[in-house]
């Protein structure tokens, strides 16, 4: 054997542009209405309940889909002290479901992709809040689903909520640079420290099938000096303002798990940074300059505040950011897979309305990811018609 011979450097790849040929989605079965959420779970004291009532009432958020109940405290009653020695027993909690949840999304897009598992090439899995066990969640996804042994897994684990939009890009890499590809990317979320869980997954592949979103560009851009502006720390401590930044207090209420969070000004960060990234990303040749001109998906993990701050940045109509408000009014922040839930939702919406595209009418969109870094990630679509 000739290990040396060309043969050996040979590698096809794709001809064409990845694109999203299904998108599965799953949540679980418990529903909280948001303005039940303050009075959950019940040991809360009226002093702060009346505190969270107005954080809820100004969220936008209308309900959430929850693995915690009151059985579940109620078994575990060190889970609804702040600080209780709980963190091993909500890690076992997520290790079980994140696979489980994960494998429930991938399956639905698999149905409506319409061919076996075993043609999937690719899996990759992207989880912030947990999935980092060896072997990773990526494993056990694979495993459930009956995943073809010689099927190449990639974890993107704890790396905020960019992961959604970051786990596009490398699904898109690995379509086109591996001719005939059919890539699974799977985004979940159980976040029993903020109490939720959703997941999504879809499949991407070199667009040989019926497409609904084409994978054009995408991009990632960290903004200088923002390091401290938002983090996501696995300590036995808790966080707290430290002048314009957040700092870490050992001892402090331990043990808290992951701890994520955002300095007040955060959401004009990423909003006063984005126009500017999406210049040197797009150009003028998509836009003409008009940003309404593009359908859009973002990502919040500021909440509702995030969306405001970026939709008065680029003088955009309301109506465009329909897709991304309705999805944080129906299931909360989800982190990464928040991102496949727009696009889900915005291509249903598109065909029931008779939009002619997946992008509610119009052909080109920019999907946004914001995470720690500050980082941004800008994946630039191009819509199925519908």
């Amino acid at each position: 054997m000739d290990i040396d011979g060309p043969r050996v450097y040979e590698h096809k790849r794709a001809m064409g542009t990845a694109s999203s040929l299904a998108i599965g989605t799953a949540n679980p079965s418990n529903v909280m209405l948001q303005s039940d959420f303050p009075d959950f779970p019940d040991h809360i004291k009226e002093e702060l309940k009346d505190r969270f009532r107005r954080i809820c009432q100004k969220s936008a958020i209308r309900k959430r889909h929850l693995y915690i109940d009151e059985a579940l405290l109620g078994a575990n009653p060190e889970m609804t002290t702040h600080g209780g020695p709980s963190l091993d027993k909500r890690k076992d909690i997520i290790s079980a479901k994140i696979p489980e949840l994960g494998a429930a999304a991938a399956a639905a897009a698999l149905k409506e992709w319409g061919r076996t598992v075993v043609d999937i090439t690719h899996l990759i899995v992207g989880c912030n809040s947990g999935g980092s066990d060896q072997p990773g969640a990526d494993y056990h996804v694979a495993r459930l689903l009956g995943l073809s042994p010689s099927a190449s897994r990639l974890g993107v684990y704890h790396q905020g909520c960019v992961v959604g939009a970051s786990t596009l890009c490398l699904a898109k890499d690995l379509a086109e640079n591996n001719a005939g590809a059919r890539v699974l990317a799977v985004l979940v979320e159980v976040s029993i420290i903020a109490i939720r869980g959703a997941d999504s997954a879809a499949a991407a592949g070199d667009g040989s099938e019926r497409p609904l979103f084409e994978i054009v560009r995408s991009r990632q851009l960290t903004v200088p000096g923002t390091g401290d502006a938002m983090r996501g720390l696995i300590r036995e401590a808790g966080l707290t303002r430290g002048g314009s930044k957040m700092e870490l207090h050992p001892g402090l209420n331990p043990p808290l798990g992951l701890t994520i969070s955002l300095v007040r000004e955060g959401p004009s960060m990423f909003a006063s940074n984005l126009e500017a990234a999406l210049r040197g990303f797009l150009g003028g040749s998509v836009t003409d300059g008009d940003w309404n001109a593009l359908f859009w998906a973002l990502h919040y993990p500021g909440g509702r505040l995030i969306l405001d701050k970026v939709e008065t940045a680029l003088g955009l109509e309301p109506a465009k950011m329909r897709a991304s408000r309705e999805v944080l009014a129906e299931y909360g922040n989800m982190g990464s897979a928040s991102v496949w839930f727009i696009l889900d939702g915005m291509r249903r919406w598109s065909a029931a309305n008779g939009c002619g595209t997946a992008g509610e009418g119009c052909h080109w969109g920019a999907l946004c990811g914001f995470g720690p870094g500050l980082t941004l990630d800008l994946v630039l679509l191009r819509a199925a018609r519908v």
